[in-house]
Order: structure tokens, then sequence, then C-alpha cells
């Protein structure tokens, strides 16, 4: 009779800190396992905590917790199929990334994670002892290999596994998104694949972590780098992948083939779930936002809606004198066509307060971009207050383009608890509102078709602080900001190299100025979702103090 293995893997969502819930969905999983007649169920890397848990794990009583936890699921799951489980532990005084396989009441084995990521958000290096390479466990009828994560990422860990036995892999991750980032795993895992002969199960986490999104995607090789099995992004799926002995060796039965979206569908799904989890985590219910009538606030208020539904999300417009009616319009008619509350606080009485105030101690004085941001601070003390009174946290709207040259008030329009666009260039701005207009997916609350009216998204982009204020009167056109932002904050490039691109060698230091005196408000700005590999926050770290500047 031919050997078989069935293995259960668990896409699921966990949050940092959540020992009673995370459990619980190991719990859960596991009974599915049980029934579905499993020898194995396998859950994420570090899912007994969350991920990422940061400097929690540095104190010893958080990861004493972690380390109870996985002995009661050990004793719980005795009675059926095995359990791997991601968890950080204490051994000898030293603190690693582990990952525990649970059998018979016990942990049988406990894996090490060897090679530590020490780039982008990743600072593991800083937090973990780098464990020993370790050789293949026994589930029968298998040998077991499991490189954790960033160990799949390099050849030595899993050629040492294949060396010393093992059969398949297993591979648990929590692997964030980026833009990209699926066909990076599936090239890395296919290395691991031809160079092992070995079947490879990629298991990855869901769900939203601060800036981070865990995206899923998880999926199943065969040698040669067959694609066996392919698990849906951002989605919770328990999925039985069940595995055959041929006379080639281990081979995984084909099963489940998702359909992965494209890069525009990821990069708004991923602003829609990190948005959701940080309000379903953090325990808020709703929102609310300054509707300006302009685009990114648009495009804020229908990632709000589709994360959290419109009954949950509130629009306030603030107009001044220098608001236009179009603004009043639009902002007024894409609150309707995505179905939220829209109030109206009109803030020219308190500036007139705040004016008469400051007027002793500004006489003689010429008026200029102080007025304007005392209109902005305004704002923020009044979409505060809402905040507080009716407990709905405060979405910021600045795009990538306005976070990297400043081009926002601190204090004032940089209020508030999170930012689902911080990410997002200008120009991709744009076309995430077409995108957005003309699809819609079930995992949107918000209606179908066109949510951001077109006028919106076609009038020059403007704060409104003064007469006739275009951003353009303050930044280059934003086709070619963004070329330029690109070049020196994602792709590091110097100076003379974005030159060399075909930019102005006057406007490139001015954007190089901005940005640099704009990183004290960086430090102080809400954190947002995280889409590419220089998102700023974790992945770059620069001093607010920095007198250099790059004369190339």
């Amino acid at each position: 009779m031919t050997n078989t293995f069935r293995l259960t893997i668990a896409q699921l969502n966990p949050t940092v800190g959540d020992f009673v819930g995370n459990a619980d969905k190991a719990r859960a999983a596991w009974t599915k396992a049980k029934e579905a007649g499993a020898n194995m169920l396998a859950l994420p890397e570090m899912f007994v905590t969350g991920y990422q848990a940061q400097d929690l794990v540095m104190k010893p009583a958080f990861t004493a917790h972690a380390t109870r936890v996985v002995d009661e699921l050990a004793l719980e799951t005795a009675d059926g199929p095995a359990m791997g489980i991601g968890h950080p532990v204490v051994i000898d005084g030293k603190l690693y990334n582990a990952y525990s396989i649970l059998k018979d009441g016990k942990v049988q084995t406990r894996i090490l994670k060897h090679e530590l990521p020490n780039f982008n958000v990743f600072d593991e290096k800083r937090l973990f002892e780098r464990g020993p390479v370790q050789g293949p466990y026994a589930i029968d009828p298998l040998r077991i290999g499991t490189p954790i994560c960033e160990d799949a990422w390099h050849e030595d860990v899993s050629e040492t596994l294949a060396e010393s036995g093992a059969q398949i892999l297993i591979v648990p991750n929590g692997s964030p998104y980026f833009r990209g980032k699926l066909d990076i795993r599936m090239s890395h895992m296919v290395s691991r694949v031809v160079e092992t002969g070995l079947p490879l199960v990629y298991l990855n986490m869901v769900g939203g972590q601060d800036d981070q999104v865990f995206n899923g995607g998880s999926f199943v090789l065969n040698p040669g780098g067959e694609l066996a099995v392919q698990l849906p992004v951002y989605d919770e799926v328990i999925s039985h992948v069940d595995f055959q002995e041929t006379d080639q060796g281990w081979r995984a039965v084909p099963g489940e083939m998702a359909k992965l979206p494209d890069d525009w569908e990821q990069d708004y799904r991923t602003m829609v779930e990190a948005l959701r989890d940080y309000i379903r985590k953090t325990g808020f219910k709703k929102v609310l936002l300054g509707m300006s009538g302009g685009i990114d606030s648009a495009l804020t208020a229908t990632i709000a809606v589709d994360a959290l539904g419109a009954e949950n999300v509130r629009c306030v417009m603030l107009p001044s004198e220098y608001t236009s009616e179009h603004s009043l319009e639009d902002a007024s008619e894409c609150a309707k066509l995505l179905g939220t509350r829209i109030d109206t606080v009109p803030i020219s009485g308190p500036r007139a307060g705040v004016t008469e105030a400051l007027a002793p101690l500004m006489a003689g004085t010429e008026a200029d971009v102080t007025e304007e941001n005392i209109q902005s601070r305004l704002r923020g003390v009044m979409l505060m207050a809402l905040s507080n009174k009716f407990g709905e946290m405060l979405l910021t709207t600045g795009n990538k383009s306005e976070v990297a040259v400043g081009y926002a008030t601190i204090y004032g329009d940089m209020s508030g608890g999170y930012n689902p666009i911080k990410d997002l260039y200008k120009m991709r701005v744009f076309e995430t509102c077409r995108w957005r207009n003309a699809n819609h997916r079930d995992w949107m609350a918000g209606p179908s078709g066109v949510v951001i009216p077109q006028r919106i998204i076609d009038k020059p982009p403007s704060a409104e602080l003064r007469p006739d204020q275009k951003d353009e009167d303050s930044l280059p056109p934003y086709e070619v900001l963004d070329d330029i932002l690109d070049r020196l904050v994602d792709r590091e490039q110097s100076v003379a190299e974005v030159v060399a691109a075909g930019h102005d060698r006057a406007v490139v230091k001015k954007i190089e100025h901005l940005i640099y005196i704009s990183e004290y408000k960086r430090f102080q700005s809400a954190p947002g979702a995280r889409l590419t590999r220089r998102a700023f926050w974790l992945d770059r770290r620069y001093p607010i103090v920095n007198r250099w500047r790059d004369e190339s």
C-alpha cells in the first residue's frame, strides 16, 4: 500500500500579544485537521505571539507566557495530529525564534531559526540568538525539515536538511507584503526545490500589524518547481494537502489553485486590510477624516468604507474662505457615492479668534505660511475633538509625495492615528482612484461603480489655504516630483544619477533638501500601510539632525 501523509496548513491572522485568541485559532485549526484525518497541522512563524512583536519578545514575562501557551497546547492536542507552531523561547538564557513540533502531549522537537533577517522592517539579529542548523524530525511516515522563513531564502539550511534525510520541507513564515513580493518568494522557493529535489510547503500568515500586512499566498511546490497548491492572498484559509510516496520520492497531490491579483489590486487591498486590522486590533470601531474635496481624502475615505463599511466612517468638511464651491460639492458628492455621513464645520470663526488673539504679537508682519498653517491646525483641533468625543479614530490623508517633502502641517492635517495612503506616491493615488472606480471585489464593504467623482481626479491638486493656490506653486509637477522621489528615496540614487536621468539639478537639490529637513515631521507622523521596500518608518531610518547633503 502506498504511503500517504496529510498536512493541514493554516494561513491565519494572529494578533500581537493576544495569547488567548491566537491559541484559540490554533485549537480550532487543529480540530479541523483532526476531523480531516491529518497527520500534522502547520501554523505560521511566531504564531503564538503574533508577528512582528518587536521588543516585546525581550520582556521575560512575555516570552515565558508564550512558552506556557505552547506547553498547554501540547497537552490539549495529545490525541490527534502533530502541531507545528512558532513562538519565542529562552534556552540557557538565550532568546530564540523557535518553531515547536507538538506531539503526544509534549514538545517533540524545537527548531531554532538560523538565518536572522536584519534588513527592511526586520531587526532579528538585535532580538534573537542564531540557532544551529538542525536535522529533520519524524512524523510517521515522513521525515520533515523545517527552515523557518529567512532560513529558506538561503541555501545552507535546506541543503543540510536534505542531506540529513528530510523528505519534504515545511517553511513557516511571517512575510509582509511589498509590491512584487509574490514573485520574489516564489523564485527563492523554486531554487530550494531545485537544489534539494524535495517538495516544499510555503506557509505564510495573513493580517495587518502596524504598518505591515502579511498577505498569505501560501503554496506547495513539487520537485522541479511544479506548483501543486496555491492558496489565495489575504484570506484566512485552512487547507489540507496530501502527499504520496512514489518511486521518485514524496510528491504533493495537486489541489487548490487560487488566482492571484495584480499589483494594483494587491496595493489597494493591502491598504484596506491594514486599516481594517489596525482598527480592529486596537479596539476602535469607527473612523473619521477631514474631507477636503481633494483626491487624497477621497481615496482615504474610499479605503475606509471598503475596510469598515460606510456606517463606520464619518467625513467632515472644514471650509474656510479659500475653500471653493467645487470642493464643497465634490466632497459632498464623494461622501454620497460612498454612503457615508458628512458633516460641515466652518473654521472662519475660530480662525478669526486666533488671528485676533495673536494680532498684538504679529503686528507689523506680513501674512505668510504661518496664517495658512493656522487653518490646518484649527482643522486638526476640531477633528481631534470629534475623535475624542465619539471614540472615532482620526485618519490622516497625506500621500507619500507630501510625506517625503513635508508638504503637510504638523499638528494640523498630520494629526491622527493612521494613514492608509502614506506609502502611495501622488501619481499612484490618481491611478488607484481610477482602478477603484473600475473594479469591485467581494472583500470591499463599499459600493461598486464610480465612488470618486471624475472631477476630483481631474482637477489640479490644491491645499486651498490662500487664494488660487495650487500644489505646483511650491512643488514640481507630480510626475516630475514622484520620479525624483522614487530615485532619491526608494532607489537611494545620488543627485548626480538623478540629474543624469534628465532632471534639473536645482530642482533635485531642492527636493533633496526638503526630504532631509522634513525628517522630524515623519518621526511624529501616524503609521501607515507599507506598500514598498522603502516605506517611511522601519524601512528607512534617518537621523532628524543631519547637515550632510549630496554634492555629486
